[in-house]
């Protein structure tokens, strides 16, 4: 800190760039110990005036410091860090009409943008005082050196008018649109390299988000250029190794050489405007949906080619990523154009699953390919199509063992060091991810199907069944049992079928050290008491031992275990529900009512809510306690439960707990006990939750 105030300006701006590395290395424990001395020191070197370089490097530390910087510590500096900032943009602003100085005054505008981006709502009080000058600055930027100046502070006023709101910054919207389009008449009549063009793009994004509905009447001068430039074909050349040579010094070609004195040349600085040009057609499909419509015809033949557009990653992974919100936005339309659509797409994205190379994009083609399914729904793939799948499926199976084999085989040959484990877990890291998608293609198949599914299924089952074995890596049990999780929540009583598969790998797995398996080995116990029907009440009989047991264990609670032990206790409020006839319901549950409420799994959480609504409805004496003394435990868990965001105003479940709290409320007496034991928060939670429920 002190050398962030040495006379020498080189030191201010090393300990200013240090201070920024440590806020990305050590984020969020590093603001949330030093907050008050790093936030003072960057903004007393942003104020000396001295040395322009200085500041600059002093407003990037803070914007790095602000990214990761809880909102909470953030609001406690709010006033004098705002009012302070201003005041340095004040002066920035005046060198700039005076001597046309810049480079200070850039990462100023986007220290304003990550200030109101983290703040949100907060930051209202100050719009007033920054728009003005904000808007000054986009037209004093007119200058061919000032470009980037001016696509920063585009982007720093959406991103204030989305911290404020529609409300507030409507007051402002028409002159801002006014800039925007004067800016940016036409995408294609920048320069292809133009430093506007990414800030300029996203900046009308967020204007669609802030506006809604009402950002339809400027989609008609944004979609054209958009889809002019997405459309865009890359120039491409065959030329011989000398003309290559001439060319080394144009930095907007890159060559691969073919042999034979011949390389593969592409420019490759329009790549960058068409793919984000695709990523902003998918954000408008998603964001205006019936807006959206009129075009989807000619974004849908755009698209579907570029899933096999191997020049640029991007491009396919806008391109897949679409699919889904084009199908949402045909749906529009009627049935009749929604199957047609599909019939469109549904070819090429399967077989784009069988012939992507690069993992990222094959990772999002897939999870294209299944929302695409849950849209669709039952019967949406014809039999050509499932044998293709379940060919795809089954090869990247059989390729995610076989690579396994070979990375074994490496680290037995006499060149394995560090370095190459490192690649090693690199390339298994890649594997476990595809592995994901391949559980969540066979997650929408199982959720729309349901037991239909099943004999097209068994050709992958014995490469699932595989994924389970004690020997395999953990992530390859984890992600098994999630398959067979799947099906028994979707597709029982016939999931009954497999139990001998699963049964023990499940049971087993509660024991593993890893939280992520006994998760998915919890979470599959549980809806087998909940889906399974009368065949699993064994198993769910065998079950309650082995998860209290992980309940109970010493270190069950710490940020590592918390999830994997709220899916147990959620598993053992499934079984006490729908499995009533498997335990003894009287012992087992003041444990249970002892380890509420659940907080990191929202989800398991509401279910939770839900059983524990049931039982008090029901007057259930165990539940209520002699003379109802389990009502200030109970009154407890409601109040956690809205505090941390698990109860949802609009939730069925929060009218019920609303209920629950009122009819408490009638004993004075009782209601005295129980909020008596709240401390200001809880009670504040509780309040909340009867206002709106």
């Amino acid at each position: 800190m002190k050398i962030s105030q040495d006379p020498h300006p080189r030191v201010r701006a090393a300990a200013c760039t240090t201070l920024g590395q440590m806020a990305t290395d050590f984020a969020p424990n590093f603001q949330k110990k030093f907050h008050e001395t790093v936030i003072a020191a960057l903004l007393r070197t942003m104020e000396n005036q001295g040395n322009q370089r200085v500041q600059s490097h002093a407003a990037s530390a803070l914007i790095i410091f602000i990214e990761d910087c809880p909102k909470s510590l953030l609001v406690l500096y709010l006033d004098s860090m705002v009012r302070n900032i201003h005041s340095i943009l004040m002066i920035k602003l005046q060198e700039l009409i005076r001597n046309g100085t810049k480079l200070a005054l850039e990462q100023l505008v986007t220290t304003i943008a990550s200030v109101a981006d983290t703040i949100e709502e907060k930051f209202v009080p100050y719009y007033d005082i920054f728009m003005p000058s904000l808007k000054q600055v986009v037209e004093l930027a007119v200058q061919k050196e000032l470009k980037l100046l001016k696509g920063k502070t585009i982007e720093c006023i959406s991103h204030v008018g989305l911290a404020v709101g529609k409300e507030k910054f409507m007051q402002d919207v028409s002159n801002v649109m006014q800039l925007l389009l004067k800016t940016q008449s036409d995408l294609n009549n920048m320069e292809d390299d133009d430093p506007q063009t990414s800030y300029i793009v996203s900046a009308w994004a967020r204007m669609c988000k802030i506006l809604g509905n009402d950002f339809h009447q400027y989609l008609p001068l944004v979609i054209e250029p958009l889809i002019k430039t997405a459309s865009a074909k890359p120039d491409v050349a065959l030329l011989d190794t000398q003309d290559v040579e001439n060319m080394s010094d144009d930095d907007g070609w890159q060559f691969v050489n073919l042999g034979d004195q011949q390389s593969f040349g592409i420019k490759t600085s329009g790549l960058e405007a068409k793919a984000t040009a695709c990523q902003m057609l998918v954000y408008y499909a998603k964001e205006l949906r019936e807006g959206f419509v009129e075009y989807i015809e000619q974004v849908v033949k755009l698209m579907v080619p570029l899933l096999k557009f191997y020049f640029h990653d991007n491009v396919r992974v806008a391109a897949a990523e679409s699919m889904p919100f084009l199908l949402e936005c045909a749906r529009i339309r009627g049935p009749e154009y929604l199957a047609q659509m599909w019939q469109f797409i549904c070819d090429p994205l399967i077989k784009a699953i069988g012939t992507e190379p690069d993992t990222d994009v094959l990772s999002e083609i897939m999870n294209s390919f299944a929302k695409s399914i849950e849209l669709m729904g039952d019967g949406c793939l014809n039999d050509e199509h499932l044998e293709e799948l379940g060919d795809i499926l089954k090869a990247k199976l059989e390729g995610h063992f076989k690579n396994q084999e070979l990375r074994q085989v490496k680290r037995q040959e006499e060149n394995y060091d560090q370095q190459i484990e490192m690649s090693l877990q690199d390339e298994d890291e890649c594997d476990v991810y595809i592995l994901t998608k391949v559980s969540d293609i066979l997650h929408s198949l199982f959720s729309t199907y349901k037991e239909k599914i099943l004999p097209w299924f068994e050709q992958l089952l014995p490469l699932i069944v595989s994924l389970i074995c004690s020997s395999r890596p953990w992530p390859d049990r984890q992600w098994g049992l999630c398959i067979f999780d799947d099906i028994i929540e979707h597709c029982s009583p016939s999931s009954f079928k497999y139990v001998e598969y699963f049964r023990w790998p499940m049971l087993l797995n509660m024991r593993d050290n890893n939280p992520e398996v006994r998760q998915a080995a919890a979470y599959g116990l549980g809806v087998m008491a909940q889906f399974g029907g009368d065949d699993y009440r064994s198993l769910c009989s065998e079950a309650v031992p082995l998860l209290v047991k992980v309940i109970k264990c010493a270190n069950s609670k710490t940020k590592k275990n918390i999830i994997a032990t709220e899916n147990c206790i959620s598993a053992v409020g499934k079984i006490l529900r729908f499995k009533p006839n498997c335990v003894n319901v009287d012992e087992v549950l003041p444990h249970w009512l002892s380890w509420l409420p659940l907080h990191e799994d929202k989800e398991e959480a509401i279910q939770t809510l839900s059983f524990l609504c049931d039982l008090i409805e029901s007057n259930h004496p165990v539940v209520l306690g002699p003379n109802n003394s389990n009502l200030p435990k109970i009154i407890s868990i409601i109040a956690e439960g809205k505090m941390n965001e698990t109860i949802n105003c609009e939730d069925p479940c929060a009218k019920r707990l609303a209920n629950v709290v009122r009819q408490v409320q009638t004993s004075e007496e009782l209601w005295l006990e129980c909020i008596s034991q709240l401390d200001d928060e809880q009670q504040e939670a509780l309040q909340e939750l009867l206002n709106f429920a």
